[in-house]
């Protein structure tokens, strides 16, 4: 039995199988700021959108589906994870530069 093996296979994005992967939203000419602003905003939809699916199952709403909701609060706690992460680099970032030493 003669199995080879890519090893770089491994690194190939999963969704390049089936269909493309879907692209980040592109920040025309804004810095640092415009990103976490967008950032946030996006953060700030994904929760608003997991609280009220999950108000809609708690009020048996037979439209919406329990994978859905579940899948949407993953979706919106991964955000906040990352946000928060940001946020904490940030502030790590700035309190390292203000104990430079001139």
């Amino acid at each position: 039995m003669n199995v080879t093996t890519k090893p770089l296979d491994a690194l190939l994005p999963v969704a390049s199988l089936g269909k493309p992967a879907p692209k980040a939203p592109d920040i025309q000419d804004g810095g640092f700021l415009d990103a976490m602003k967008q950032a946030l905003t996006t953060t700030t939809k994904l929760q608003s959108e997991s609280g009220r699916l999950s108000r809609e199952v708690t009020f048996g709403n037979p439209t919406v589906g329990l994978e859905e909701t579940m899948l949407a609060g993953v979706k919106s706690n991964i955000a906040f994870q990352a946000t928060l992460q940001t946020r904490n680099r940030i502030v790590q970032a700035y309190t390292d530069v203000m104990n430079m030493q001139v």
